[in-house]
């Protein structure tokens, strides 16, 4: 199995911050974001390769963030080739060049760059595992239904089964929303493909393609247990500073 980390965004809801830096590289209580994502990748034993995918515009931070972590896995930094906000690829369309310029042919594990959480990804790849053939997608039950608005709100049969996934709605139906984490077969990784087509799509958030691919086939849903963070803005990076477990 392979891991893809997407970091390729330009995180402009933390400009300055982040207008010449990348988000996942921000620390948080003295470590890189994306630090505690190859922590948590390293405990996976399946995961025998790890890839970012960024920009041409902050590879060379992630160039110089490699020769400094400490990882028993093969990491592999990707350029999608952008260099602003307004030609980046979008989350699907990142996800899509680095399955095609990795020619990648097995089971594949997504993660944003920008997520912090305290549960297990072995445990969520258990789950995935029961569901073999179909793909997972990981979820968190916020404590105000109100704050769902800002995330993919999906709801869950009793067999765990996405019977519903609406992209950022208004007036959410449920507090259960999805973290930018996901199981993807390899049977599924030309669905994506498929899915960036139709020009209509949306491509910047991974909740579109969920929705999507819903109609298509079954997508389970594993519920975290825990904290986590999505750090979108100033808001949730000091919540995360001030929050996140030692």
């Amino acid at each position: 199995m392979k891991a893809l980390i997407l970091a390729a965004g330009y995180a402009t809801r933390l400009y300055p911050l982040t207008k010449e830096y990348p988000k996942p590289l921000l620390e948080v209580k003295g470590r890189p974001i994306v630090d505690y994502i190859i922590d948590k990748l390293d405990r996976v034993s399946v995961i025998d390769e790890i890839y970012l995918i960024t920009n041409s515009k902050f590879i060379k931070f992630f160039r110089l963030w490699k020769k400094s972590i400490k990882s028993p896995k093969k990491i592999t930094i990707i350029d999608d080739l952008t260099r602003n906000n307004q030609d980046r690829l979008g989350a699907i369309g990142d996800i899509n060049f680095a399955i095609k310029k990795q020619r990648v042919k097995e089971d594949l594990l997504i993660i944003g760059g920008d997520n912090l959480f305290s549960g297990s990804l072995s445990e969520f790849l258990a789950f995935s595992k029961k569901n073999i053939s179909q793909a997972t997608v990981g979820l968190y039950k916020l404590k105000y239904k109100k704050d769902a608005s800002r995330y993919g709100v999906a709801k869950l049969n009793s067999q765990k089964k996405v019977v519903s996934f609406i992209e950022k709605p208004k007036y959410p139906q449920s507090n259960l929303v999805a973290m930018c984490l996901y199981y993807m077969p390899k049977n599924f990784l030309s669905l994506i493909e498929e899915y960036l087509q139709d020009k209509k799509k949306q491509t910047d958030a991974t909740g579109g393609y969920i929705a999507w691919l819903k109609t298509r086939t079954d997508v389970y849903g594993y519920v975290f247990n825990g904290t986590w963070f999505d750090i979108g803005d100033y808001k949730y990076l000091n919540a995360a500073k001030k929050y996140l477990p030692n």
